[in-house]
């Protein structure tokens, strides 16, 4: 295989108003909180987003890793729903000091160009904010930060700017390049 350059833009927010949340889409769009730790559902919240753009990472994870990163306390999974039927998700993964990361933002490839990501990144992101009223022994949320990457869609980067992140650091790597997986073996790309 080649080579691929990507470039990573890394983003936060410093303060709960710097959110500068989108429209709410038309339609019966909700979101709702996966409260009950299930590695299926992750794993196929991942795949399903990331297939079509080289999510590869944590394909080969075990049922218990992913268990495992479900249990850390902050870890939340935010969906978003189009009728009853999942189109995105945003992860939460905490860190120390009153960090939180926006660990994996997306939509599934049938649900993207309808308004969707915008009103979900905008639900994510007040959800990071504020997340220590959800966990009483966690401190304030402080600062909410991502990367994305030229490989993730190309609305993304915008998207997050939209919103109001700001940019911190610009890395450009050069890398094998990787077949997009798609959602399972064989699939293919919307």
């Amino acid at each position: 295989m080649s080579n691929v350059t990507v470039t990573t833009w890394s983003l936060e927010q410093t303060t709960p108003t710097d959110l500068l949340p989108a429209i709410t889409p038309a339609g019966d769009v909700r979101i709702v909180r996966a409260e009950v730790p299930s590695p299926e559902f992750s794993r196929f919240l991942y795949a399903s987003v990331g297939g079509d753009i080289r999510w590869t990472d944590r394909l080969g994870w075990s049922y218990e890793r992913w268990q495992e990163l479900l249990d850390k306390s902050g870890v939340e999974t935010w969906v978003a729903y189009d009728r009853g039927t999942p189109a995105g998700y945003v992860e939460l993964g905490p860190q120390d000091d009153g960090v939180v990361e926006i660990a994996y933002f997306g939509l599934i490839p049938a649900f993207r160009g309808r308004r969707i990501g915008g009103h979900l990144l905008s639900y994510g992101v007040a959800r990071a904010w504020d997340l220590a009223e959800r966990l009483p022994e966690r401190a304030g949320t402080k600062r909410v930060w991502l990367h994305t990457c030229s490989e993730d869609g190309e609305h993304a980067l915008d998207n997050y700017l939209r919103r109001g992140f700001r940019l911190f650091d610009t890395e450009v790597t050069e890398r094998s390049e990787v077949a997009a997986p798609g959602p399972w073996p064989g699939a293919r790309a919307v």
